[in-house]
C-alpha cells in the first residue's frame, strides 16, 4: 500500500468550506493507522527506514530540483540569509538526512519494552511496558531535513504523524514524502502512517488543533510566533520550545584556548539554529585577559558583540546592550555580552534571561563546573563544550523531532523514546481484592 502522500498542489487543496471536513478526515486517517503501528513489528519499521534511506539517496538529483523550486520562491517570501540556508538541499545534507534515518534503524525497538516490573505479595505480576503516544500532529517551518526526520522518529516510535510543513518548504517535503512513500508500499506500513498536509491554508493548523479526541499530542518546530500560536490553540498537550537563548559562561579559571574554541563554534558554527550562543558571559577575573582575545575572535567572524560596560570597555567594537538584547535569540550575526563578579551572579543571569534551552560554561574548577550544572535551570547544561552539541544525533538519538524546554512530558532532544508513553500491564491467576 502508498503511504498517504497528500501532494496537492496549493491550487488543488480543500476550499474554506471544506476545510474542516478535510482536516477531520486527515485525523480519522492518521487515528485508524496509529491502532495498525502499535502492533507493527520493530523488523517492519526498520525495513522502511532502510528503503527510505537508500531511495533518498538514489534520489539526490530529484530531491535537489524540487529543493531549487522552493529556493527559489524564498525572496517572495522574506526569508531571511538564515532560514533560506536551512530550507537548502545539498548533496551532503541528503546523506545526512538518509544516515539519519538509518541511525533511527539501528536503535532498539522501544514499543513493548518492559520498563520495570515487580511481583506483589498476592502473586499479581506488575509490568510498566512502553506504548505508542498514538497520533503526532507536527507542525514546522522551512527545514525539509525535518520531515524525514519527524516521519522516522513518529513510526519508530508506533505512532501516526500529520506533517503540516510551511509554504517555504513545500516542494521539497512533498517530494521527501513521496519517496517514503513508495518504501512504504513496499514493506507493509500503513497507509496514513505519515500524511502530509495539502494545503498551506493557516487554517488548517487551528482545525487540526481542535482535533483532541484523535489527536494525542502537537509538536510545533519553528519561530516563536508558531510555537506560541500553537500553545495557545491547541486542546491536546504541547511538546515545545518558545526561543534559545544560550549562554556561554567563562568562569574565572576558564583555559583561554579552549575558552575561544568553545565559545567561536557555539556562535558561529551555524547561526540560525536554535542551540547557538546568543549571550557570553565573563567572570570579573578573567575579563580583562579573556574579553579581548574573544572579541577579536569574534571579531574575524563577523560577529557584532552587544555588551555592558565593562564588555564596551574591553572589546573594541563593542556596541551597548540593552535589557531587551540580553534576553534576545538574534538567530544572527549578533551576540550580548556581560561581566558578573562571580558564579551565582553568572548562574542568576542565565536563569533570568535564558531560554532553558542549553547553557554552557568553561571552567578548570570542578567544584564551579558541579553547582553550574546543578542550579542552572535549563534543558541541557554543558561543561567545556559547545552548545551546538545539544541535537538529537549527537546526544546519539539518530535524529530528532525537536527539542523541548518543557518539564513534561518530555525536555531536552526529543527523539524515539521521548515520543512513548507507558501502561501497566497486570498479569494474575485469579486474584481478586477482598
Amino acid at each position: 500500500m502508498l503511504m498517504r502522500t497528500q501532494t496537492q498542489t496549493p491550487a488543488d487543496a480543500p476550499l474554506a468550506a471544506d476545510l474542516s471536513d478535510y482536516c477531520l478526515d486527515v485525523a480519522r486517517r492518521a487515528r485508524a493507522a496509529s491502532v495498525e503501528l502499535a502492533s507493527l513489528s520493530g523488523a517492519t519499521k526498520n525495513a522502511w527506514l532502510r528503503g527510505s534511506a537508500a531511495l533518498l539517496r538514489g534520489e539526490q538529483a530529484g530531491l535537489i530540483e524540487a529543493n531549487q523550486l522552493d529556493l527559489d520562491a524564498a525572496p517572495g517570501f522574506g526569508l531571511t540569509e538564515a532560514a533560506v540556508d536551512r530550507l537548502r538541499l545539498t548533496p551532503e545534507r541528503i546523506e545526512s538526512i538518509a544516515a539519519s534515518l538509518e541511525a533511527v534503524a539501528g536503535q532498539s525497538e522501544p514499543i513493548g519494552e518492559v520498563i520495570a516490573s515487580t511481583v506483589r505479595p498476592n502473586g499479581l505480576r506488575i509490568d510498566k511496558v512502553r506504548v505508542p503516544l498514538g497520533v503526532v500532529l507536527f507542525i514546522y517551518e522551512s527545514r525539509p531535513n525535518v520531515t524525514a526526520d519527524a516521519a522516522a522518529i513518529c513510526v519508530k516510535a508506533g505512532s501516526a504523524v500529520i506533517l503540516r510543513g510551511g509554504k517555504e518548504a513545500a516542494h521539497s517535503s512533498r517530494a521527501i514524502v513521496e519517496l517514503l512513500g513508495q518504501a512504504a508500499a513496499e514493506h507493509g506500513l500503513p497507509e496514513d502512517a505519515v500524511q502530509l498536509v495539502s494545503t498551506t491554508d493557516r487554517a488548517a493548523v487551528g482545525e487540526l488543533l481542535k482535533l483532541s479526541e484523535l489527536i494525542d499530542v502537537a509538536i510545533p518546530r519553528g519561530g516563536e510566533g508558531l510555537i506560541r500560536r500553537v500553545a495557545a490553540e491547541a486542546r491536546m498537550p504541547v511538546i515545545k520550545h518558545y526561543d534559545g537563548n544560550c549562554h556561554v559562561y567563562l568562569d574565572a579559571s576558564a583555559d583561554p584556548e579552549v575558552a575561544e574554541r568553545v565559545v567561536v563554534n557555539s556562535k558561529c558554527h551555524r547561526l540560525g539554529v536554535c542551540n547557538a550562543a546568543e549571550s557570553l558571559i565573563f567572570h570579573a577575573d578573567c575579563a580583562a585577559e579573556l574579553a579581548p582575545r574573544i572579541g577579536r575572535a569574534l571579531g574575524k567572524n563577523n560577529i557584532e558583540v552587544r555588551g555592558d560596560a565593562r564588555v564596551c570597555e574591553l572589546v573594541d567594537g563593542a556596541a551597548e546592550a540593552t535589557d531587551e538584547d540580553l534576553g534576545a535569540e538574534y538567530l544572527g550575526p549578533v551576540i550580548s555580552a556581560v561581566v558578573v563578579g562571580s558564579l551565582d551572579e553568572a548562574i542568576a543571569h542565565i536563569n533570568r534571561y535564558g531560554s532553558h534551552h542549553t547553557d554552557a560554561i568553561v571552567t578548570r574548577d570542578l567544584a564551579a563546573a558541579q553547582r553550574f550544572t546543578q542550579r542552572v535551570d535549563s534543558a541541557a547544561v554543558v561543561v567545556n563544550a559547545s552548545t551546538r552539541f545539544n541535537d538529537g544525533g549527537e546526544f546519539g538519538l539518530g535524529a530528532e523531532i525537536g527539542i523541548s524546554t518543557d518539564k513534561f512530558h518530555a525536555r531536552g532532544p526529543c527523539g524515539v523514546t521521548e515520543l512513548t508513553s507507558y501502561k501497566y500491564v497486570v498479569h494474575g491467576s485469579g486474584q481478586i481484592r477482598g
